[in-house]
């Protein structure tokens, strides 16, 4: 693979180097327009009936405790609240500017692997039927908008996202590592790229990325003190790495040519003392929004989109640990300035055992992928039938939910 091969296709500047202390992958590409899409990936299985409690089924009592509105969960509109951990979000809530869908999943049934339903979920594919590589639905987004163009010279965790790999390049980075080096390194490095405009471009947008932490590239110690930088930043990438880090570097890239960001948010998987678990990772979720929502201008909020979905929701009855277990119907966020919000979209199905999926898991009434589709339809005018037949193949989109103003 000669270097440019390797930029175009793969869209990495072949150097180690990230200048923003997160951990978690975050993937970004620039597209036409204004609008903005933030796509949360909720590794784990986050359980959707925890998260907004249905509380108004008359049968829910049956599956699980009634909760304690006003303490451990917020009323949202008589029959569904939503777990305190949430909180921070009411005034968006209030404002308009968060709602849920509830029992949605993907086409994934029954063998609940989190490797495949999360496959599903960022091929935003029926099944796994294909075999081999497979791209993901936000690369093949891309691939519509004929003006779509690359971020070049970021590089953000080891892998792309799977929902962005594919053929269209994309920005990534992994910044778990700064760049580090000596005034004769970083001259002799711009000269070797200088003959290659597009080397060239990215080498000057990566510079730019690592000077952005404060520590500037060029360093004129000896290498016992280089080294120590180096080791330094590492460790205070870890201190100061996570989810908000991530949020505040996304809020930089939106701000400039970025238009749509996905990454992260893992430990969803609550086998045990979940009541623990899901408040306090619903709470470090609602921060994120938040730091979206406050580092955004108020301009570009007003044209932010936030999706956050998950490979699965859990059982319907806790288990014996007070955890749940991998399970089938969920619930989705959604959230910006440009949203139709303060509301809970769900085609109900009861929670009467006869109703549960196999007498265990709540029964999916829509497909996730259906209101992903919608909001791409609004967001960037994607065709219904390109929704259909590229992005999401064989979805049934069914009637617009109108998730966007």
């Amino acid at each position: 693979m000669d270097r440019r091969d390797f930029l175009t296709r793969s869209a990495a500047v072949g150097c180690s180097l990230a200048a923003s202390p997160l951990i978690t992958p975050m993937t970004l590409a620039a597209t036409p327009g204004e609008r903005r899409l933030v796509v949360i990936i909720l590794r784990g299985g986050m359980d959707g009936m925890g998260t907004i409690v249905p509380y108004g089924d008359p049968d829910f009592a049956t599956l699980r405790a009634v909760p304690d509105l006003g303490q451990s969960q917020l009323d949202l509109d008589g029959f569904f609240a939503m777990d305190a951990g949430l909180a921070p979000l009411m005034p968006l809530w209030d404002a308009e500017e968060l709602g849920f869908v509830h029992a949605v999943s993907t086409p994934y049934r029954n063998k609940r692997s989190h490797f495949d339903g999360q496959d599903i979920l960022e091929a935003g594919l029926p099944d796994l039927t294909g075999g081999g590589a497979r791209d993901g639905w936000l690369n093949r987004v891309l691939a519509t908008l004929p003006d779509a163009q690359v971020e070049t010279g970021f590089a953000v965790g080891d892998d792309a996202l799977p929902i962005l790999r594919g053929d269209h390049p994309v920005s990534r980075w992994t910044p778990s590592m700064d760049l580090t080096l000596s005034p004769q390194a970083l001259r002799l490095a711009q000269l070797v790229m200088k003959d290659d405009p597009a080397m060239d471009l990215a080498f000057s947008k990566a510079l730019d990325l690592a000077d952005s932490d404060g520590d500037p590239v060029a360093f004129s110690g000896g290498m016992d003190q280089m080294m120590s930088q180096i080791r330094s930043d590492m460790s205070r990438s870890h201190k100061t790495a996570g989810e908000i880090g991530i949020a505040r570097f996304a809020v930089e890239r939106l701000m400039g040519a970025a238009r749509i960001v996905s990454f992260s948010v893992t430990g969803w998987d609550t086998h045990a003392r979940q009541d623990r678990l899901l408040t306090r990772k619903l709470g470090v979720l609602a921060r994120v929004i938040l730091a979206l929502k406050e580092g955004l201008s108020p301009d570009v909020w007003g044209r932010t989109t936030v999706l956050a979905m998950t490979e699965f929701g859990r059982t319907a009855r806790f288990n014996g640990t007070g955890g749940t277990d991998h399970g089938t119907g969920g619930a989705m966020l959604f959230a910006g300035g440009a949203v139709r919000g303060g509301r809970v979209i769900s085609d109900w199905p009861g929670l009467a055992e006869v109703d549960l999926h196999q007498r265990r898991d709540l029964m999916p009434t829509r497909d996730v992928r259906a209101f992903s589709g919608w909001a791409l339809h609004d967001l960037f005018g994607i065709e219904a039938t390109r929704l259909t037949r590229d992005i999401f193949p064989g979805v049934d989109l069914g009637v617009n939910p109108n998730l966007l103003r």
